[in-house]
């Protein structure tokens, strides 16, 4: 048996996370807010809200009581909606032994005050507790069945990112060391607006040729925030940019893709959110995403345009014509 893991989070990532540890012989908790979601893992081995048709490993163990779960672990598995990660973070906080690490599986940028998620857990936890980012294309159905899959994983300190990575790794499951945490957490932020996008003109019908344009030129957009923001440009062409991206723009496993789709359907974001039934954080982070734009300078008019169609009642063809009118400029 190797190390003692706790995953916070006990949704569609989260267990897939939690799978994976428990399928490379770490003692691996789960712990949730859903008490149901929890009894189901416990009783049957199956998280039926989330992965209904995925058998879950018998040695991972839902445990209801978060104190619990975090004073057994070596190191914490953060896996909750980016705008639940502070939150999470001060209920663990009076719980945390001392030299306790945080690898956060967290997606997205705080609402309200755009910060990425080392910085979130900087304020929280304090400079002193150990951060590293898990990210990378990954759809957690496809982590449970054991489909070959890749991820990156982040950390200033490189030490601790390879123990983050050989926690992960297996004959299926690759891991990954970078240091650029924020240009991982950047491009796993970003994507999710940009598969709305792609979302909205294959809804439309717009065929290949424009996918194709809104990654590329939504590449090149999440690359300038990310340089502005101090991240390091080859990060983009790795795993946490361009792999994230296009994954996340191209499958119907994608709920950012859907929320495309249905907009281009003429349905209202609260209408597609209920049809998606999960966190949407493409919906979430998109303000954030044009603030922090907008702070520093940065050209992103395809982020606008989705920003535009969600908040500002644009409809997704009139999102297009503006993209489309904008006048010839130099690619690089």
């Amino acid at each position: 048996m190797g190390e003692t893991l706790a995953v916070l989070g006990a949704g569609s990532f989260g267990t897939a996370l939690a799978t994976q540890l428990a399928r490379c012989e770490h003692e691996t908790l789960i712990w949730g807010r859903d008490q149901a979601v929890l009894d189901d893992i416990r009783n049957h081995h199956r998280n039926s809200k989330y992965l209904p048709k995925a058998a879950l490993p018998e040695s991972l163990r839902a445990e209801p009581d978060l104190e619990k779960a975090v004073t057994r672990a070596r190191d914490l598995v953060v896996a909750v909606p980016s705008h639940a990660l502070r939150e999470t973070l001060a209920r663990v906080k009076p719980y945390m032994p001392a030299g306790q690490r945080i690898i956060c599986a967290a997606k997205g940028l705080e609402p309200e005050t755009g910060k990425l998620a080392h910085e979130v857990c900087a304020e929280t936890l304090g400079d002193s507790v150990g951060f590293s980012m898990l990210s990378g294309p990954t759809f957690a159905k496809e982590i449970v069945a054991g489909n070959p899959t890749a991820v990156s994983i982040a950390s200033r300190d490189i030490g601790f990112a390879e123990d983050v990575a050989a926690y992960f790794h297996s004959g299926v499951f690759r891991a990954y060391t970078n240091d650029d945490v924020i240009g991982v957490e950047v491009g796993g932020s970003v994507k999710n607006v940009l598969a709305i996008a792609v979302g909205c003109a294959d809804g439309l019908g717009f065929g290949a040729n424009t996918r194709t344009l809104i990654i590329t030129r939504g590449l090149a957009e999440m690359m300038r925030l990310g340089e502005a923001l101090g991240a390091e440009r080859d990060t983009f062409m790795g795993l946490a940019g361009m792999g994230d991206l296009v994954l996340t723009c191209t499958d119907d496993q994608s709920r950012n893709r859907r929320m495309g789709l249905a907009l281009a359907a003429g349905k209202s974001t609260d209408e597609a959110m209920a049809e998606i039934q999960q966190v949407v954080e493409g919906y979430r982070v998109a303000p954030e995403v044009k603030r922090l734009a907008q702070k520093h300078g940065v050209d992103m008019p395809i982020t606008g345009q989705v920003y535009m169609v969600m908040y500002a009642n644009q409809t997704p063809l009139a999102a297009v014509q503006v993209l489309c009118g904008r006048p010839s400029r130099p690619e690089n």
